[in-house]
C-alpha cells in the first residue's frame, strides 16, 4: 500500500472547503470495514484512506499549520497503514453506561497482552498484535491500535477465497467471547489491503 507522505495532505484552508465530501467518502468506506464484536467491541479496518481522513482531521480541528508539526502526525500514523502481509484495525471499547466503564474495563483486562482477537477463515487463525504500552496492570485504554499480521500461505489462502467462504473476527478472551462474520464487502476490501497493487 502506498505511504502517506506529507505532500498527499491538503491545506487546512483547502480541507474545510472538501471536508464534507471527504467525510462522505470516508462514511461509506467504513460500512465495510467497522464491524461490531459482540456487544461493547468495535473493530475498524484501517487503510490509506482512513488514515490520511484522521490525519486531516486532526491537523483540521488543532488547526496546525507548522511542517514540522504536520510531518510529525504523518510518522503517527505511518505504523497503522497495512502492508501486503499485515491488516491494521482501530479497536475501541464501547461502554455507553458511565457508571459501567471502570467495572467493564477491569474486566477485559489482560485482552491487549493475550492471543484473543482473532481472524479465521479456511482453517487459518490470524491473531492480533496490539500496540504495546498503551494499557497498564491497572488500566485498560479504551481504544487500541493493533495488527494482524499474515504469514505468506494465510496471505495466500485469503487472497483467494472465493464467493461464499466466510471469514469470522473473533474473541477468546476468558471474559468476552464474541464472534461476528464478516461481509462479502468486507473480505473484498481487506483482501484489496493485502493485494500487491
Amino acid at each position: 500500500m502506498r505511504e502517506i507522505r506529507v505532500t498527499d495532505l491538503l491545506d487546512n484552508t483547502i480541507y474545510e472547503q472538501r471536508r464534507g465530501d471527504f467525510r462522505s467518502r470516508i462514511i461509506a468506506l467504513k460500512k465495510d470495514r467497522g464491524m461490531n464484536l459482540g456487544p461493547i467491541l468495535r473493530l475498524v479496518f484501517e487503510n490509506r484512506d482512513t488514515l490520511l481522513f484522521q490525519i486531516q482531521e486532526m491537523l483540521f480541528v488543532e488547526r496546525t499549520t507548522d511542517p514540522q508539526k504536520r510531518a510529525e502526525e504523518v510518522e503517527i500514523y505511518r505504523p497503522m497503514l497495512p502492508t501486503r502481509s499485515t491488516l491494521s484495525a482501530t479497536l475501541m471499547i464501547e461502554i455507553t453506561e458511565e457508571g459501567r466503564i471502570r467495572e467493564t474495563l477491569d474486566t477485559l483486562q489482560g485482552l491487549d497482552r493475550g492471543p484473543y482477537l482473532h481472524l479465521a477463515f479456511g482453517g487459518e487463525r490470524v491473531t492480533a498484535q496490539f500496540e504495546p504500552d498503551r494499557s497498564t496492570d491497572e488500566k485498560l485504554s479504551s481504544v487500541h491500535y493493533l495488527t494482524f499480521p499474515f504469514t505468506e500461505k494465510q496471505r495466500s489462502q485469503f487472497l483467494g477465497l472465493s464467493e461464499g467462504e466466510r471469514v469470522m473476527l473473533l474473541s477468546d478472551h476468558p471474559r468476552y467471547s464474541a464472534m461476528t462474520i464478516l461481509s462479502p464487502g468486507a473480505i473484498r476490501s481487506l483482501q484489496g489491503d493485502l493485494s500487491d497493487e
